[in-house]
């Protein structure tokens, strides 16, 4: 894959920059702020780009609000954000175009490093993965008029399992259930949130976007 890298502290750009390039990928360009890096991918079309949260000046969501800007200028351009702790509403700003391939990952899963990889690869195929902690964190804040009420517990588990990125064989897996009751289930998640029959693909961004947004 090519990769473009955005992050401020040199140290742990060029942590990444050798991360990938040591498993094979090639790195695009690395660069230290937001512009530079929609710059980059306007001009590169990375496969996936590595994008932290906080960058300068204000080092609050400067790298958020870049990535969003690089995805509606080269649309469905693939983003795996990087930030040290859990907002779950740069999640949602993320997925608000529906278009699927974008990550939103704690720092700290890049030390799980086959992980973190795995993680970066469904990205760049078009896939949505989120930290596990965001989606323990959405499993508490449900509202009484939660869209997704009318779900199993068991079709909750799936649905969250999908947020984080997890196909039906690896969901099955993690459940240890059979590839056709996990299918069973996502058929009856489409079902009950009403979304219409489309890509499989996007289905799974819609539903992951009603969980983000319950």
């Amino acid at each position: 894959m090519r990769i473009v890298i955005a992050d401020d502290a040199v140290l742990l750009r060029e942590g990444l920059v050798r991360l990938v390039t040591e498993h094979g990928h090639d790195v695009a360009a690395a660069v230290g702020d937001g512009p530079s890096l929609v710059e980059a991918i306007v001009r590169e079309k990375p496969d996936v780009s590595i994008v932290d949260v906080r960058m300068p000046p204000s080092h609050t969501d400067e790298g958020l609000k870049a990535a969003v800007e690089a995805r509606r200028l080269v649309p469905g351009t693939p983003v795996l954000v990087l930030s040290q702790y859990v907002e779950v509403s740069y999640a949602d700003d993320l997925l608000a175009d529906r278009a699927g391939a974008v990550g939103y990952l704690l720092k700290d899963r890049v030390a799980a490093i086959t992980e973190f990889l795995d993680a970066l690869g469904r990205v760049a195929s078009g896939g949505t993965v989120l930290d596990p902690e965001v989606v323990a964190q959405l499993l508490v804040r449900r509202r009484r008029d939660d869209p997704l009420r009318e779900l199993t517990a068991r079709e909750r588990e799936v649905l969250g399992l999908m947020a984080e990125g997890m196909s039906n064989t690896a969901i099955a897996r993690k459940l240890v259930v059979s590839d056709g009751a996990v299918e069973k289930h996502v058929r009856n998640i489409f079902t009950k949130l009403q979304l219409p029959p489309d890509e499989e693909q996007h289905r799974r961004v819609l539903a992951v976007l009603a969980y983000l947004r319950g």
